[in-house]
């Protein structure tokens, strides 16, 4: 994290790399796929649906940045703040905040 000194100073990067639409959809599906394999976890109380969250989740996104934006995640420069602008993103879409 060493570029960035806050998240609001990484945001506005983290935004930059996700340019296509398809790109944004993918984390979007990727994102939601994850919650509802959080809610599986707990319903019926098994662990290994947080290890389909986390694949649901990664792989979407991945995906994404391969065969759409053609760009390295985030995730692998800045975890934390990586993982933070997804949730932020994905709010934004919910809120029309950005654009599909």
């Amino acid at each position: 994290m060493s570029r960035f000194s806050s998240f609001a100073e990484f945001y506005p990067f983290y935004l930059s790399e996700h340019q296509s639409p398809t790109c944004r959809r993918l984390h979007f599906v990727g994102s939601s796929l994850a919650l509802g394999c959080l809610l599986a976890a707990i319903v019926a109380a098994n662990p290994w649906w947080i290890v389909a969250a986390l694949g649901a989740g990664y792989g979407c996104a991945w995906i994404g940045h391969a065969f759409f934006e053609h760009n390295r995640p985030a995730t692998l420069a800045h975890p934390v703040y990586s993982f933070i602008g997804d949730w932020a993103m994905y709010k934004d879409m919910l809120t029309g905040r950005i654009r599909w």
